[in-house]
């Protein structure tokens, strides 16, 4: 009968340990996540080349984006770009930056 407890009993907190399943992330977000990619893909290219930081901000003020929250993130994308060490080629941060803000957007649904 302990047996039989203990056996409900680890059930149970398996149940309660497995996450929720995920769902898919959406259209709109995966756009989201394209268009994050490539502001840090040439972020990187702008950083490698020797650009200053000053300069890529300038750009980004004068581009015009569809979307009034866009220019804001352009520029805090572009400046965690720039403090970051990496040395990485722009294709590589384009990747990882879409692999993580696709893995973000999962675990937050």
């Amino acid at each position: 009968m302990r047996s039989v407890g203990l056996g409900i009993a680890a059930l149970v907190l398996m149940v309660a340990a497995v996450p929720a399943q995920a769902r898919d992330v959406s259209k709109s977000d995966l756009q989201v996540c394209k268009w994050g990619a490539g502001i840090a893909a040439n972020a990187q290219q702008s950083k490698l080349s020797g650009t200053t930081l000053y300069s890529a901000r300038k750009k980004l003020q004068a581009r015009n984006f569809s979307q009034p929250w866009m220019r804001k993130m352009a520029v805090g994308i572009t400046e965690q770009t720039y403090n970051s060490r990496s040395r990485l080629k722009p294709a590589a941060v384009r990747q990882t930056y879409y692999d993580g803000c696709v893995q973000h957007d999962r675990a937050r649904k």
